[in-house]
């Protein structure tokens, strides 16, 4: 396969230790006794790195046995590289970049919410917009993003990123709505829902067949939801039914990722929420900061990397993330 991005030479941040939090058996909260087969209570939870401001946006290459993720208020990338555990600085003045994933050619994709657009760079680095605008109006500000294997790209576009400096470049709203989008390889732009508070993480189930969609309005108030909500997704690439799957609380759900048995991880003020594609909550791996989204990784897709508030955490399941791009 072609290399998914330039492998940068840039300065080392993290150092060569790891922090090991705790046992297993102190992180892992169990509601139903399926949680078991999902986890090893010998694996124990690892802080990677730490000394972020928002950590984001986790995509794992296994070409190159690395992991790309986010830092938001720092307006850069970082990259967590397997072999040696040092992470060095990938790029800057990526837009605020938030979520990340890859296309089928292992090209790496980038919701910058800062800049209201979504990106893919190249291998010689170079990175080209592939949506920008909806309607004739400049989109909100992209958070989350996933590619099917038809190679549509789909990704949320709410409003964090254009109202606050900290996150993002304020500015006036030219959609009128939250809205999720599907964008197909031939250039069209689609927006798929538009009944969402603030549409956030989202995650196609393993024969995609059901998408899961995060509404966070419950962020910026109270009254709004903290749920998952799933659809059915037509040949057409059309969303139908869109029921509320599961509530996550405390916090809200932000990212999400699903594994080959469809089973959703789910960040959360409290950590990840494991949850059977039934929408039964089958445990929880305890973080001590709420976690944004995460990604599997590794040979074996089995260890799961979660960005926290301030850190990269990382522990290994017995359990395999869904063979996605």
């Amino acid at each position: 396969m072609s290399h998914a991005f330039p492998v940068p030479h840039g300065t080392d941040v993290a150092g060569d230790s790891f922090d090991r939090l705790s046992t297993g058996e102190s992180v892992y909260e169990f509601h139903d006794p399926r949680f078991g087969e999902c986890i090893d209570l010998v694996a124990r939870v690892e802080r990677l790195h730490t000394g972020l401001r928002w950590a984001e946006g986790p995509v794992y290459f296994a070409e190159h046995h690395s992991l790309v993720f986010s830092d938001i208020p720092n307006d850069r990338m970082l990259r967590y590289d397997e072999g040696s555990g040092h992470v060095s600085l990938f790029r800057t003045q990526g837009g605020n970049a938030n979520g990340n994933t890859r296309d089928r050619q292992g090209r790496l994709i980038t919701c910058e919410q800062g800049a209201g657009q979504v990106t893919r760079t190249h291998p010689d680095g170079s990175i080209e917009v592939l949506a920008d605008r909806f309607a004739g109006g400049r989109l909100n500000a992209p958070n989350d993003v996933v590619v099917h294997s038809n190679g549509s790209v789909w990704f949320t576009d709410p409003s964090y990123g254009r109202q606050t400096s900290f996150v993002g470049s304020p500015r006036d709203a030219e959609q009128d709505t939250d809205g999720v989008y599907r964008l197909d390889p031939d250039g069209r732009l689609t927006r798929v829902a538009s009944d969402f508070w603030k549409p956030n993480g989202l995650a196609f189930s393993p024969d995609e067949t059901r998408l899961y969609i995060v509404d966070s309005g419950f962020l910026p108030d109270p009254e709004g939801p903290r749920h998952v909500r799933v659809f059915d997704v037509s040949d057409e690439g059309e969303l139908s039914g869109g029921d509320v799957l599961v509530t996550v609380e405390p916090g809200i759900p932000d990212g999400l990722r699903i594994d080959d048995a469809g089973r959703l991880w789910i960040g959360a003020g409290d950590g990840v929420h494991c949850v059977h594609p039934d929408g039964t909550l089958l445990g929880k791996i305890r973080l001590p900061e709420a976690c944004a989204n995460l990604a599997f990784g590794g040979p074996r897709r089995n260890r799961l990397y979660m960005t926290a508030t301030t850190s990269l955490y990382a522990v290994f399941l017995n359990v395999e993330g869904a063979l996605r791009p």
